[in-house]
């Protein structure tokens, strides 16, 4: 199972977490990269995340989530042919970030794209005929994926 977590994921487990759905998506985030680190599913990001993070204002955080990233070997680099999906998914409604990551993780061969954003994931779900992947919350899609290994 390969799994592309969003920069909204990364972030979950830095996030306040005194609302329960917040403290929810974070440990569902945690135990994804924990079976992740454990080999039982592979962790995949691109470019597009390394920018967002970079850009993040606090540099205790940028540094913290940066740590969740996969190794680099697969941190995929953009190209040209994800831009131009990715100009494709903005005409389907996707915002700019959000269809780079899917278009860069289409290009991985991801299962799933996991994100945190509620709009994201109601968009893929409409347009999930036109996507090479699921779109998920880290939290429904490890309650449904989670008990298995090979999942």
């Amino acid at each position: 199972m390969r799994i592309y977590l969003d920069v909204s994921c990364l972030n979950r487990p830095f996030d306040d977490q005194s609302q329960m759905r917040v403290r929810l998506e974070a440990e569902a985030t945690t135990m994804i990269l924990e079976r992740c680190e454990q080999g039982d599913w592979q962790q995949v990001s691109s470019q597009m995340a390394t920018i967002e993070i970079d850009a993040m204002p606090d540099a205790e955080r940028r540094t913290r989530v940066r740590l969740l990233l996969p190794d680099e070997t697969f941190v995929l680099r953009l190209t040209e042919q994800i831009f131009v999906r990715a100009r494709h998914l903005e005409t389907l409604g996707f915002k700019r970030a959000d269809a780079v990551h899917i278009a860069a993780a289409e290009a991985s061969s991801v299962d799933v794209l996991l994100s945190c954003d509620d709009r994201l994931c109601r968009l893929a779900r409409r347009r999930r005929d036109q996507l090479k992947m699921q779109v998920a919350n880290p939290l429904t899609w490890f309650e449904e994926n989670g008990d298995g290994t090979d999942s």
